[in-house]
């Protein structure tokens, strides 16, 4: 028995030897090679990827061709599922790539036609931005050429599994564009906030509904000039017909049900924004300005951004570029970043750039100005990996596509049942400015190789969609702001509720010149702060958008940028600039807690929770027991308070918006919104909701933490996972962790500097980040820092998967070099890509 067990053990040691060896080649089989020669025949000449330690390429070329051909093999080495996922997502071929739990996100991107659209953009484009384009996409093509998908990314090994290995597709510069159109649809004005108007009417009038959205706080700056009319709020007549949009409840549900299929999957989510300001010589150190930047996303697994360096080696008119900054897998150049002369920053200006219409559809028709007209019709085909592939007719009118025919919710339209007092049945088309061909990539070189701020405006001009917020900084000491974007003219209507599509009066007429857009530069306070507020007061006689954020980031940043120590300007420095990233003072428990205080708990087990704000400066680090316990108070006192009120599809998140709707009752103790509706033959006051919001709090921390106050952490609510979006969620354990990590404690939260929003209608878990953070100094651009959320490259247990996410939850930043001499003294690895054009072997 004893030589039994021992050959039995021998036996089953040999296997597990085996699966773990067999695990470890799968694993590496992908891992591409960062150093040695590889002989390339498409090139003119010889590329050079110089990697710091942390596997973030620098590259040397000599032409922009060979250059973006480096960009795209380094994209492709790194990224390239992530690079070929999105590809499926923006033509709507994720079923294809991931089984049939996919099909109805892969119907989305279809519908509005992102690819079709960008098809047409490639027409329009010069010779020379083409020739930029598929020299990035031979790039991709020349490190996938001969390989499976096995060989590219672990993922398809997964994959493959289920079925054949994937063999990927060639890239084409269709591919890029695309993805473009997706980047705009997740920035993209305020459509989701136009469908949560209506359907919040099902249960309020439309006056309540727009307490819901109070106009920009009046002691809030805006972007552009601290003088003028702040009032904010006057964007236009309400609708003269909010019944229709009632009428349309249904509809609408369709059409947010089928949008919110696709961010998740693009990187974006609650609390998406982004912080970024920029500040002259007189607020330095250095004499000289700084710019800092960090874009609020989803979280994802890799992170969304590539860090990359792109250098002419001899930089001309020939070649012009040597830059530095952020990209995205898939996208050739830099969108975020600096050059040898200027700086760049970028931050979503919620301009609104889409309008819903509810058109009268009848069979292949529908109405405009008493006239039937026929309906654009297009079939789309969707292949489904180990399936049957279906079909969709896709309905469009001259607006656009129909997106409520998206969700079956649509059959009760049809039938009339609507939980409205109005009756009619509508269906729901989006009129959006990205789905109008527009050659936005020629932005992106143009940012990359702008000098000056003419250059740099003439790149914003190509700036169509998405419309964002562009701040600017140079060697020379100047700085400046620019509003970009094809921003529509309404003939009525203001934008925030759907509209009457049968009626030519709600028309667009064309678009703002981009020369009326705001703008300033070298503004006599010499600070810019853009964190997704108003850009402009209301002396601005053009309708940009209503739903903006309150303001509540952008002025913590602007405070703290203004402040003086012993009567002078404060001084900042880049360490300085990367504290103020990671600022959370929340201006929201400021407002809040004085309120909180004066409300009597009564027992002693209740004041223990309430006391954990006393004293508080209102700063939530991961280990703060005050924060916890505020941040729980808040998600029970946003529940009390609206739930019973709204819909169970609108109940808030909690977010900054919600902030300053909290600020105008907070001072009406009777005002209607603390009543509960459930409840009858009483009203309940603002003191009563206060109270009974802590005791909840008190009663769920204890659960879930402690009864010690002491004990409680607000980082152990408010944790941070990285999911890969396809397999990350699979249900199946050991996949899981094959891609995801964390969870992590994280400090922070929505509505603060540091932006780790969470949806107080879920939990607290984290659910937008700052994607990456960077701080760029004029003086010497060598001196600049970076980081972001996970690392440079995209293949699970690679050694950068996510080597700087640590750095990123403490707070940590990178040294950001750029100069030759700088990136030479720090190169741990060289790949040089050997042309073998006019060679012989």
């Amino acid at each position: 028995m004893r030589r039994f067990l021992i050959v039995i053990s021998a036996l089953l040691a040999a296997v597990l030897v085996g699966v773990a060896v067999l695990a470890f080649i799968s694993v590496r089989k992908s891992f591409p090679d960062t150093a040695g020669e590889v002989r390339v025949s498409s090139l003119n000449s010889d590329v050079t990827v110089k990697r710091d330690g942390k596997g973030i390429p620098q590259i040397y070329a000599d032409d922009p061709e060979d250059l973006f051909f480096g960009q795209g093999f380094v994209h492709a080495q790194d990224r390239f599922y992530e690079m070929d996922f999105r590809r499926h997502v923006t033509a709507g071929r994720l079923a294809e790539l991931v089984g049939k739990n996919a099909l109805d996100t892969a119907k989305y991107a279809p519908t509005l036609g992102w690819r079709r659209v960008a098809q047409q953009e490639l027409a329009l484009l010069d010779d020379k931005t083409v020739a930029l384009l598929n020299a990035y996409s031979r790039g991709v093509n020349s490190y996938i050429d001969g390989k499976t998908g096995s060989d590219l990314s672990l993922e398809y090994s997964i994959l493959s599994l289920t079925g054949p290995d994937y063999r990927p597709e060639p890239r084409t510069p269709v591919d890029s564009l695309a993805w473009i159109k997706a980047m705009a649809w997740d920035l993209r004005s305020n459509m989701s906030d136009e469908i949560s108007r209506v359907l919040s009417t099902e249960k309020l009038t439309v006056d309540q509904v727009e307490d819901l959205y109070p106009d920009h706080p009046k002691d809030h700056d805006t972007i552009v000039g601290r003088s003028g009319n702040l009032d904010g709020g006057t964007f236009g007549p309400r609708p003269t017909e909010p019944g229709l949009a009632r009428s349309a409840v249904a509809s609408l549900t369709s059409a947010q049900k089928g949008a919110a299929a696709l961010p998740a999957l693009l990187g974006t989510g609650d609390g998406i924004g982004s912080n970024s300001w920029v500040v002259d010589g007189r607020h330095t150190t250095t004499g000289k300005p700084m710019l800092a930047n960090d874009p609020h996303l989803a979280p994802s697994m890799p992170g969304i951004w590539y860090q990359v360096g792109l250098h002419c080696r001899t930089v001309s008119k020939a070649c012009p570029y040597n830059v530095a900054g952020f990209s995205f897998s898939g996208l050739p150049g830099v969108v975020i970043g600096h050059n040898a002369k200027i700086a760049w920053g970028v931050t979503t200006m919620y301009a609104d750039v889409a309008d819903l219409y509810l058109e009268k559809v009848d069979g292949d028709t529908y109405e405009y100005d008493g006239k039937k007209v026929a309906l654009e019709l297009r079939r789309e085909t969707f292949k489904v990996a180990g399936g049957k592939a279906t079909s969709i007719i896709v309905r469009s009118t001259q607006h656009g596509p129909i997106l409520s025919d998206l969700d079956d919710d649509i059959a009760n339209v049809g039938a009339g049942k609507q939980s409205t007092t109005t009756t009619g049945s509508y269906a729901v088309a989006l009129r959006w400015t990205a789905l109008t061909p527009q050659p936005t990539i020629k932005a992106v070189f143009a940012l990359d190789t702008a000098q000056n701020w003419d250059d740099f405006r003439a790149a914003a001009k190509l700036f169509t969609v998405p419309s964002q917020n562009l701040i600017y900084a140079d060697v020379d000491g100047n700085i400046g702001y620019q509003s970009p974007g094809t921003i529509p003219i309404r003939t009525k209507g203001d934008g925030r509720w759907p509209v009457p599509g049968w009626d030519s009066a709600y028309s667009w007429k064309g678009s703002i010149p981009f020369e009326a857009l705001p703008t300033v530069y070298n503004p006599d306070e010499g600070v810019i702060v853009t964190a997704n507020n108003k850009v402009i007061g209301d002396q601005y006689p053009l309708n940009l958008g209503a739903d903006t954020a309150p303001g509540y980031r952008s002025q913590r940043i602007r405070d703290l940028l203004t402040a003086k120590v012993g009567g002078k300007q404060k001084k900042f420095s880049v360490h300085d600039m990367s504290r103020l990233q990671m600022d959370t003072y929340s201006a929201n428990a400021e407002q809040l807690v004085p309120a909180l205080l004066d409300v009597p708990l009564g027992s002693r087990y209740y004041r223990q929770g309430q006391d954990t704000l006393r004293g508080w400066d209102f700063r939530q680090p991961a280990d703060s027991a005050a924060a916890a316990y505020f941040n729980v108070v808040w998600k029970n006192l946003v529940e009390l308070t609206f739930h019973d009120e709204l819909p169970k599809s609108e109940w808030p998140d909690g977010g900054e918006r919600w902030f300053n709707v909290m600020r105008t009752i907070l001072g009406k103790p009777n005002s209607p919104w603390w009543d509960d509706a459930t409840t009858s033959g009483r009203r309940e006051t603002r003191d009563e909701v206060l109270a009974e919001a802590m005791r909840r709090a008190r009663d769920e921390l204890t659960m879930i933490q402690s009864r010690n106050p002491r004990e409680w952490s607000w980082g152990r609510l408010h944790r941070l996972t990285l999911v890969n979006p396809t397999l990350g969620d699979s249900g199946v354990g050991v996949v899981d962790r094959l891609f995801n990590r964390g969870p992590y404690d994280v400090a922070g939260g929505g509505g603060l500097v540091d932006a780790t929003s969470w949806d107080a209608s879920k939990g607290y878990e984290v659910t937008a980040v700052p994607s990456m953070r960077m701080v760029v100094d004029l003086a010497n651009l060598d001196r600049s820092r970076w980081i972001q959320l996970t690392g440079a490259s995209g293949h699970a247990f690679q050694a950068h998967y996510n080597d700087q996410t640590e750095l990123w939850v403490d707070g940590q930043t990178l040294p950001w070099l750029f100069s030759a001499k700088a990136v030479e003294g720090a190169d741990d690895d060289t790949l040089t890509l050997v042309s073998t054009r006019g060679r012989t072997s």
